[in-house]
């Protein structure tokens, strides 16, 4: 099997990478990214390249399955043009268009691509869980939200027509772990959440479990939707006083205004918009993946938590205790 990874730069594809090479049957991984990646493996080959490129198919002769991990979480990741919603909408959906289209060209049998649950957005008559049919509501002004649920969208049609590959779509919630994005650790540490009457139940993954959702969906390709999420959902207020006294509640409107005001002068708060998301609740149900690609999270959302907070990493991804 030869498996190209897009996004071998990304926060995920670093514990990704070598558990595939590990995997029986894998002659080649090749790492597709416009950033250099430094892999040293005799079977690791690394291409320089954009997925919007228009030779994107020359890069998939031969390759029988691809990880779709190239897409813009945050502005943060382009610089000094973070603000650019045009570009990050160009690489997100433009991009993932034109992969999946020169995945289909090129003969690719399947494509394992890591949604996610922002797809179905943050929002008071969300029900508590969430499963696989619910619709696709995105949150207006959370670009990786809108923009993971478009490609999504866009995929529906996709997959209708005739010789495409084998779409496995992992909406995974928000990865955290030692190579995650900084600002989901940082929120798993904080002292402080959005205020509420009722305080939503939050929802994480760690990143090992991500990894092996990507392992089991390889090994089962079968085409659908798979809700991917950390067990055992808390209000975030409960997950902090395992490690603090007090949590912070702070009101919504003064604590967006002033995120707007901050996103303007420094990339660490994140885009607009992804702070309504801690407002209402985003839980999903797992189940489907459980039945169907025999993927369990080994990692409950205290787990999560309290890995982040500094509890001691355990060697064997299996060997965080469920609480």
């Amino acid at each position: 099997m030869r498996i190209l990874v897009t996004g071998a730069n990304s926060h995920l594809a670093q514990p990704l990478l070598p558990r595939l090479l590990e995997r029986p049957g894998v002659e080649e991984v090749i790492g597709l990214d416009w950033r250099p990646v430094t892999f040293p493996h005799p079977r690791f080959r690394f291409i320089r390249s954009d997925i919007r490129a228009p030779d994107l198919r020359e890069h998939l002769e031969g390759v029988d399955t691809v990880v779709h991990l190239a897409f813009i979480v945050l502005g943060t990741a382009l610089g000094r043009r973070r603000r650019e919603r045009n570009l990050m909408r160009s690489i997100n959906l433009e991009g993932s268009r034109n992969l999946f289209t020169a995945a289909r060209e090129a003969g690719v049998k399947h494509v394992v691509y890591p949604s996610s649950a922002a797809v179905y957005g943050a929002w008071p008559d969300n029900p508590v869980p969430l499963t696989e049919d619910a619709p696709r509501r995105p949150m207006p002004g959370f670009g990786y939200s809108e923009d993971k649920a478009a490609v999504e969208f866009w995929l529906d049609s996709f997959e209708r027509e005739a010789e495409t590959p084998v779409v496995t779509r992992l909406r995974m919630h928000a990865v955290v772990g030692p190579g995650s994005q900084p600002l989901l650790n940082r929120i798993a540490r904080t002292r402080l959440y959005i205020r509420a009457p009722e305080p939503p139940p939050v929802q994480c993954l760690w990143e090992n479990d991500a990894v092996d959702a990507i392992l089991r969906a390889l090994a089962t390709p079968v085409s659908g939707a798979f809700n991917i999420a950390g067990s055992g959902p808390r209000p975030l207020p409960d997950l902090i006083q395992r490690h603090h006294r007090r949590a912070w509640g702070l009101p919504y409107r003064p604590a967006e205004a002033t995120h707007r005001l901050l996103w303007r002068v420094t990339p660490r708060l994140g885009d607009p918009g992804w702070l309504a998301g801690l407002r209402y609740p985003l839980v999903v149900d797992c189940e489907r993946a459980a039945r169907v690609l025999n993927w369990r999270p080994n990692y409950s959302v205290a787990n999560c938590v309290d890995l982040c907070r500094g509890q001691p990493y355990p060697t064997d991804p299996r060997g965080a205790p469920e609480t």
